[in-house]
């Protein structure tokens, strides 16, 4: 009998809500998960080899679309929001089906209890997304250089420089010891402005946040180019091996 599609494991993020997250996996390295895997497939059995491979498929469920409607032409943000494309030319989470596929660093494998759980660097996956499965990244087949893209030929750089307000500074240096890469990811994830493509213009000092780690990250842009960190706060909640 056919099987249907069922979550081997979820993914516990960095990423606590939608806003923030990359809009392509790699473009933070400091964004972390760990990727729980669920009875049977938590054993050692199932990722015996795995850790031959530095960077896996990861196939997963845009859960935040699930009983949304399906668009058959979307606005890719990568084009400011002005050019509307097909929804098979883009990657856009509203899909017919909302199924992703992301490529991840395998930063360890842990076993404990004779359990297994995947630590995975560069993601851009939101807490709480369910993994449909995970394959190794084969770098002499995966990787095509003479592949043509017509709107996206480069990885987007960073628009902002990030700086921090002397109480942000403070706050961000009281996370050092559980999360010493806290600074990095908040500077890697504003510079590449995490705004909706339609605000990319404002100056207007509107005041957004961004949830990272557990933290509430509060920022807004002040001049053109610069992105200022107003204060960060939150209990925190670690996610790093």
């Amino acid at each position: 009998m056919p099987c249907s599609p069922t979550p081997v494991g979820v993914i516990h993020s960095c990423f606590n809500d939608k806003f923030g997250v990359p809009r392509q996996p790699g473009l933070v390295s400091a964004a972390r998960a760990r990727l729980e895997l669920f009875p049977p497939y938590n054993s050692a059995e199932t990722c015996l080899g795995l850790d031959g491979f530095s960077h896996l498929w990861i196939t997963f469920i845009f859960h935040h679309c699930l009983g949304q409607r399906a668009r058959l032409s979307v606005r890719p943000p990568r084009l400011g929001g002005n050019r509307r494309l097909g929804v098979f030319a883009s990657r856009s989470t509203h899909r017919p089906n909302p199924v992703g596929l992301s490529v991840v660093t395998l930063d360890k494998i842990e076993r404990r209890d004779g359990t297994v759980s995947l630590w995975l660097r560069g993601v851009d996956l939101v807490d709480g997304t369910p993994v449909l499965d995970i394959k190794p990244y084969l770098p002499a087949l995966d990787a095509r250089p003479e592949a043509r893209a017509d709107y996206a030929q480069a990885p987007p750089v960073a628009r902002f420089e990030v700086r921090f307000t002397p109480i942000a500074e403070r706050q961000c240096r009281e996370y050092r010891d559980d999360l010493p890469e806290l600074r990095r990811l908040i500077e890697s994830v504003l510079g590449l402005d995490p705004r909706p493509a339609y605000h990319a213009d404002r100056l207007d000092g509107k005041r957004y946040v961004v949830t990272l780690h557990g933290l509430e990250v509060c920022w807004r842009v002040v001049h053109e180019g610069v992105i200022e960190v107003q204060s960060i706060t939150g209990t925190g909640v670690v996610t790093s091996p």
